[in-house]
């Protein structure tokens, strides 16, 4: 029996170990199990046409604000809801509604969205700022920053503010239509208010009443506002004219039966549980040619629904009244066209305050396009809109979500993320992925800095369209102005168990 006669290997075909991308093999070669990422840089072709074709591509938008990188491929993901619907043609609505747990990054966003839309020339408008959030950062964009609460700054609501402003610089016809449009302003604003104190809507003959006495009243003052106080002594009063809109026919009973419960109405928003917010002329106007304004209503108690629901829906006339002036200038030649970015934070505090601020927003959310006015909603969760008194507001405040062009999710629980996916359609990956970033830091961490997993991390969908998750870095200038915990900040020397 033959054997084959073994084979060697040829020196010159001898088996040398070869390097890896994570270096040497075996025993003491220095391979490591994690690299670090390379630095990713992006450029156009004339500014990096000399490593073609070391280029790759990316489908993530690029048009707006720089939110992110992408997740996955991490490339960079820019967007706002105003350049999504002017420039890139994303959405047809330019509004934006937010969903998030707290303490994950949401008003960070938004911060990171006024800043990159005011360097643009939109002027950000957050109409009643609740914590505040964002009151540092409109005094950093040079904007104007307003305190609204009980011995802080009030707000004149029979003042027809800029509108009235306009209104007279424009004249002829276009400022007769714009005064008559800043008057129903005004009597809708008053018949708000008396609607929180009285908790129903005020009876029509009493709106006829009230809009004949604010023509009397501004007809007295020659156009200088009136307030609140003179209002009452002219129904105290009532000439001629107010008693022939009661039809009291010359009978004084009559006519006091009619204006009394709009009297005593109207008491009630003098000494009533609203203070005297609303009682004295204006603290401090909106100014038309701020770059950015915030109205700070921080310093209301959260138990104070009322004088919040009220303060909230003050802040929303004055400031759309602004906007609407800055148009009707505009459309006259007077002054540059101005784009607005209204802000509207922590949505289940106004909603539940009064039904009003309800119809309010939702009939904002249907004119902005008209307004040239973009709007960001932030809120918890779709329940938040559960816990509304009556099904036709529940029903108006879940027209929000389908109505908005651009849906943000932050870490949100999977229950909630199953119903959010029936109104704008998530795929299961989308649902796990965002259901992961709700998940508290492992037990075993004990670092300060530590965060939660999704920190940081959003969902953005437009239409069916898949959604383009994004990871948030913000600068130290971004984390300076935005801090939500300050309480929870220790001083040196409280840190060190020391009194000041």
């Amino acid at each position: 029996m033959s054997r084959k006669p073994s084979q060697k290997t040829p020196p010159s075909e001898t088996r040398y170990p070869q390097p890896t991308g994570r270096g040497w093999p075996g025993p003491g070669g220095g391979q490591v199990g994690y690299l670090d990422a390379p630095t990713m840089w992006r450029a156009t072709t004339v500014q990096a046409c000399g490593l073609w074709p070391f280029a790759a591509g990316s489908g993530s938008p690029m048009t707006g604000v720089p939110l992110g990188q992408h997740l996955f491929t991490g490339a960079t993901v820019c967007g706002d809801p105003l350049s999504w619907f002017t420039r890139a043609r994303y959405i047809s609505n330019p509004s934006l509604f937010m969903l998030g747990m707290p303490g994950l990054g949401k008003s960070t966003l938004i911060n990171r969205m006024l800043i990159g839309l005011a360097a643009t020339g939109t002027v950000p408008l957050v109409l009643g700022d609740l914590k505040p959030d964002y009151a540092d950062t409109v005094r950093a964009l040079g904007g104007q920053v307003i305190a609204i609460g009980r011995g802080v700054g009030g707000i004149n609501v029979l003042d027809p503010g800029a509108m009235g402003a306009a209104a007279d610089r424009i004249g002829g016809e276009a400022g007769q239509s714009l005064r008559a449009e800043a008057h129903g302003r005004v009597l809708n604003m008053v018949a708000a208010l008396v609607t929180i104190v009285r908790g129903r809507p005020m009876d029509d003959h009493e709106q006829s009443v009230l809009s004949t006495a604010l023509h009397l009243l501004r007809e007295r003052t020659g156009g200088k506002p009136a307030v609140l106080p003179e209002l009452l002594a002219l129904l105290a009063e009532g000439p001629d004219r107010l008693r022939a809109v009661t039809l009291d026919r010359g009978d004084t009973e009559r006519y006091r039966d009619a204006v009394d419960p709009l009297h005593r109405s109207l008491m009630g928003l003098l000494d009533g549980p609203l203070g005297s917010t609303f009682a004295s002329e204006t603290s401090t106007r909106i100014d038309p040619g701020a770059p950015a304004v915030c109205i700070d209503i921080s310093r209301i108690g959260e138990a104070d629904t009322q004088l919040t629901a009220a303060a909230m829906l003050a802040a929303w006339s004055d400031g759309l009244g602004t906007v609407a002036a800055s148009h009707a200038l505009a459309d006259a030649g007077l002054m540059p066209r101005r784009w607005y970015f209204t802000v509207l934070d922590e949505l289940w505090r106004p909603l539940r305050s009064a039904t009003g601020i309800v119809d309010r927003i939702d009939a904002l959310t249907r004119l902005n396009r008209s307004l040239g006015l973009g709007d960001a909603k932030i809120t918890h969760t779709l329940k938040d809109a559960e816990a509304l008194g009556s099904d036709a507001d529940r029903a108006k405040a879940r027209g929000f979500v389908e109505r908005a062009g651009m849906v943000v999710c932050a870490g949100l629980p999977r229950s909630e993320m199953e119903e959010l996916g029936k109104i704008v359609g998530l795929s299961e990956r989308e649902v796990d992925l965002v259901s992961s970033w709700s998940s508290p830091p492992g037990w075993a961490t004990a670092g300060e800095h530590e965060e939660p997993p999704g920190r940081g991390r959003f969902l953005i969908k437009v239409g069916g369209r898949p959604g383009i998750p994004i990871r948030v870095a913000i600068t130290k200038t971004e984390r300076e102005l935005h801090n939500t915990n300050t309480r929870w900040i220790k001083t040196p020397d409280e840190a060190a168990g020391r009194d000041k």
